[in-house]
């Protein structure tokens, strides 16, 4: 009886290994090493007496400011250089042109060592003035030189109190010097004036600005803009699209950026070869206000006006933000002389603006093309989804119809056994 077991459970065993070894394929994670240049991130934490304020999910702004950094510091990504620099920690006097000095770095932008850099975070106490123009000028400094993604994430609860020195025109001479860097925004529970500034801060380098009124959703944004500088970095190309197909501009694989007025439509081109599938998604932003119920449609069509595919999505004022894409497959030719396709794209809003908001200039618009190789034969096409991986699907399903009768015989033997016993 016990070589019968035995037996079974080696079958079972031996099926096991390799159903795992036909799903996790040997060689499938390669020892690469990656010569690009680290990303470098520079974390910028106000710390001035306002910080002390009790408004964020019953506990203070400084509070919750610990525990996002705590939880970003845990999932910073390994290849990330990450720094932190404070504003308003040290000094707690009056004197304004001491206090507008007031900024360090308690943590250099380096390979992370993330005890010491909570320990460091941990000893934060909200102090004095709001320095933010003169510590982005320090920020912008320590993130200086060598290449890669470089990103500022600058915190704050207040408007700059170190004026003439202006923390927007700060943000526009960090631009200027076509370094690269991106300054990124949040408020915590911020007035107008502060969501106005630190919006400008966030606009001049082409950043983003984020409301923030709860310790979850200051925990998730900061460790997204963190997360951010690993990605690999596209550069977005400035194009005009056209009233029409035919003076339309000829667009590669790539992302472009275009404004778009109320209700206008952009026309652009792209060459699709037999073979090749094209890619398209676009999105536009409603950088004003505008009246609710709007949509976006992109189509594809020939250079004759004949419709081939379409994507389009419908908004309620709720996101600032409406996408939508489209894919387009060209057949193979058997004709060796067959040429390529013009593929016209036209990008059409529905948008329209509220009583006294200027409509120029047009909003913002991103597009994104990309034509790819199409499957080579028909037999390549997905079946039931899986591509060519229906053939791994019968022979999983094959093994565990096998195992599955295996382990019914077993039970049926133990049982029967132990009844005779």
């Amino acid at each position: 009886m016990i070589r019968r077991q035995r037996l079974a459970a080696g079958v079972c065993a031996l099926l096991a290994a390799l159903t795992a070894g036909l799903a996790f394929p040997a060689g499938a994670v390669a020892d690469e090493t990656d010569d690009k240049a680290a990303p470098k991130v520079e974390l910028v934490l106000d710390v001035s007496g306002s910080m002390r304020a009790r408004d964020i999910d019953g506990g203070s702004r400084m509070a919750a400011a610990k525990q996002a950094f705590n939880e970003v510091l845990d999932a910073t990504p390994e290849e990330v250089q990450l720094g932190i620099r404070t504003l308003g920690a040290n000094y707690r006097g009056n004197d304004r042109k001491t206090g507008c000095k007031d900024t360090a770095q308690l943590y250099p932008v380096s390979t992370l060592d993330r005890t010491e850099a909570k320990t460091a975070v941990a000893t934060l106490t909200p102090t004095g003035w709001t320095p933010i123009g003169p510590a982005l000028l320090k920020a912008a400094g320590d993130l200086d030189g060598g290449a890669g993604t470089r990103r500022i994430v600058l915190i704050s609860d207040g408007e700059d109190t170190c004026q003439p020195l202006d923390p927007c025109e700060v943000a526009r001479e960090i631009a200027a010097k076509g370094i690269g860097l991106t300054i990124d925004t949040l408020g915590l529970v911020p007035d107008a004036k502060t969501r106005e500034q630190l919006s400008c801060i966030a606009d001049a380098t082409g950043g983003t600005y984020t409301d923030v009124r709860h310790k979850e959703e200051l925990s998730d944004r900061v460790g997204q803009l963190v997360d951010r500088a690993a990605d690999p970095v596209v550069t977005p190309v400035a194009t005009e699209g056209a009233q029409q197909c035919a003076s339309a501009p000829s667009l590669k694989s790539g992302l472009y950026t275009d404004r778009e007025e109320f209700g206008q439509q952009r026309w652009y081109k792209v060459d699709v070869d037999p073979g090749q599938e094209l890619r398209a998604s676009v999105s536009v932003a409603d950088d004003r206000a505008t009246n609710p119920d709007y949509g976006v449609l992109l189509r594809a069509v020939t250079v004759h006006g004949r419709e081939i595919v379409r994507g389009e999505a419908a908004g309620n004022g709720r996101t600032d933000v409406i996408s939508t894409g489209l894919r387009y497959p060209k057949q193979e030719s058997d004709d060796d002389t067959a040429t390529a396709e013009t593929v016209c794209l036209q990008v059409t809003n529905s948008y329209s603006a509220t009583a006294g908001v200027k409509t120029t200039p047009g909003m913002p618009l991103e597009l994104t093309v990309d034509v790819v190789d199409g499957p080579d034969k028909a037999s390549d096409v997905a079946s039931f989804g899986l591509g060519r991986g229906w053939w791994l699907l019968g022979v999983l399903v094959l093994i565990g119809f096998v195992a599955g009768l295996l382990w019914g015989w077993l039970s049926r033997w133990r049982v029967a056994v132990w009844r005779t016993n």
